[in-house]
């Protein structure tokens, strides 16, 4: 059988659209990706129709929504767009979620059809969930996964996840607006989405607005567009709680920045509790109006650092648990250990590493792993940390001098930032002892060891200890 007989066979006739326009998605999605690529992820995929302009495609689990997100939807996009007249999109749902929400039927002569509406499909809920819970963390723009319980706190999110949990339960009433801001894929989304979720939890009748900040200055091109700013203004003016990401993007919108700046007042002013999230801190945004960054750091602004080891380690634990992948544990610390710089990015290198183990039925060793992951690897590789950058940084944080890295002064101010510089190295850099132990005055092999110890021991007793090693592993990143 050829792959377009494969196509045909598979698809069959579909709710919402001609057995053929499907047919010819699925033949235009075979010349864009390869013939082993459709077989595995695409094969067992069904259309359940139309929602908002867009075709809404079931897949059988969580790890092919992972996966054909990450690498085929732009492909997947295209065939649709390609094929069928009008619809500029997809949708992607897990089908176990589909069947999990279904309400049973009383008796098989009542089920009249083999698949869900589309409706049934976008208010799928978990076991146990509450579907009306669950239409308005839709209609407040929320995903229902990022809650407080599956956000992992770690040293390099602890006060941002405080100061999220205080929003949430109304303790912090001068935490407004708060302004999260940090690298891309560090949490920032999921924090902030997780006051929301708890938000509505507590008050169901509370109006809860999630947006980017992109969607917010293309509403409002749009409105100005028709003419139809009014309607533009009462939707997001009477908010409770507004959660804005990546205000960054304001930056340089002139008449966006105009319209922003006497939205975030008005809601204020009405005692709406604002979020903002940020790639960098307010003023840092370039092109942006100092009245709009005074305002945003009126309230509480805080930081989020990359996760240091133990967050990585806890972080793929618990995404392990949650997908019911099988992962070893030397496997988990090897993914740990290699990648730094996002929880994205940690994340979706053990969606890869599962699926491979799940599809190939064996064993997943390191040097399979390095093949896996060479494009992650090597990004992860390309800012290097050296020595002399990690004595620098060290310096600075610990404030003091440079020389003082390389010296033969023993005050315990700068021998234990030396130890701390010393361990780092030996950790972030590929160097050997002997070379750490030459870069730091000629010392030896043993000193460089004993400063190791010294630090990882006080690593697994004092908090304090790994904050300021998550601040100095987040500056080394910058």
């Amino acid at each position: 059988m050829d792959l377009e007989e494969e196509f045909e066979g598979e698809a069959g006739k579909q709710p919402g659209l001609e057995g053929s326009q499907w047919d010819g998605v699925c033949e235009t999605l075979g010349r864009l990706v390869s013939k082993d690529a459709y077989q595995r992820w695409f094969r067992t995929s069904r259309f359940m129709g139309l929602e908002d302009g867009k075709a809404v495609v079931a897949v059988p689990n969580e790890i092919h929504q992972l996966w054909i997100e990450a690498n085929y939807m732009p492909e997947l996009a295209a065939a649709v767009a390609e094929t069928i007249e009008g619809v500029h999109g997809v949708k992607l749902v897990v089908e176990d979620a589909i069947t999990e929400a279904k309400p049973q039927a009383a008796d098989d002569s009542d089920v009249s059809a083999e698949t869900n509406t589309v409706a049934e499909v976008m208010n799928a809920t978990p076991v146990g969930g509450d579907i009306s819970f669950e239409k308005r963390l839709k209609s407040a723009g929320l995903n229902h996964n990022n809650t407080f319980s599956s956000f992992v706190v770690g040293a390099n999110s602890q006060f941002a996840h405080a100061a999220c949990e205080a929003v949430a339960k109304r303790k912090g009433p001068g935490y407004n607006p708060l302004f999260i801001h940090g690298g891309s894929g560090l949490g920032k989304t999921h924090l902030m989405q997780a006051i929301g979720h708890h938000w509505l939890k507590g008050v169901p009748a509370s109006r809860v607005v999630y947006l980017t900040c992109e969607k917010f200055t293309n509403e409002f091109i749009d409105s100005v567009r028709k003419g139809d700013l009014e309607r533009f203004r009462k939707r997001y003016r009477t908010a409770e709680v507004m959660l804005i990401d990546d205000v960054q993007f304001l930056g340089g919108k002139e008449r966006s920045q105009e319209e922003f700046f006497h939205t975030f007042n008005t809601l204020l002013d009405g005692r709406c509790q604002v979020v903002l999230t940020s790639d960098k801190p307010a003023s840092e945004i370039k092109n942006l109006e100092p009245r709009l960054i005074s305002r945003f750091e009126c309230g509480l602004t805080v930081e989020m650092q990359p996760p240091v080891f133990e967050t990585r380690l806890a972080i793929l634990g618990k995404k392990r648990d949650e997908w019911k992948v099988k992962v070893d544990e030397g496997i988990i610390r090897f993914l740990a250990e290699r990648i730094k710089t996002n929880v994205r990015r940690l994340e979706g290198a053990l969606m890869r590493v599962a699926t491979y183990a799940s599809l190939a039925g064996e064993r997943v060793t390191e040097d399979r792993v390095e093949h896996l992951l060479r494009d992650l690897l090597r990004e992860e590789a390309g800012k290097q940390i050296t020595i002399d950058t990690i004595q620098r940084v060290v310096a600075d944080h610990y404030d003091i001098r440079l020389a003082d890295m390389t010296g033969k002064r023993r005050p315990a101010s700068i021998a234990f930032p030396r130890q701390v510089a010393m361990y780092l190295s030996r950790t972030l850099t590929k160097n050997s002892l002997m070379e750490i132990g030459e870069a730091f005055g000629g010392r030896d092999h043993g000193t460089v060891i004993h400063a190791c110890k010294k630090v990882s021991g006080q690593l697994e007793t004092d908090p304090s200890m790994r904050d300021a090693l998550g601040v100095i592993e987040g500056n080394l990143r910058r």
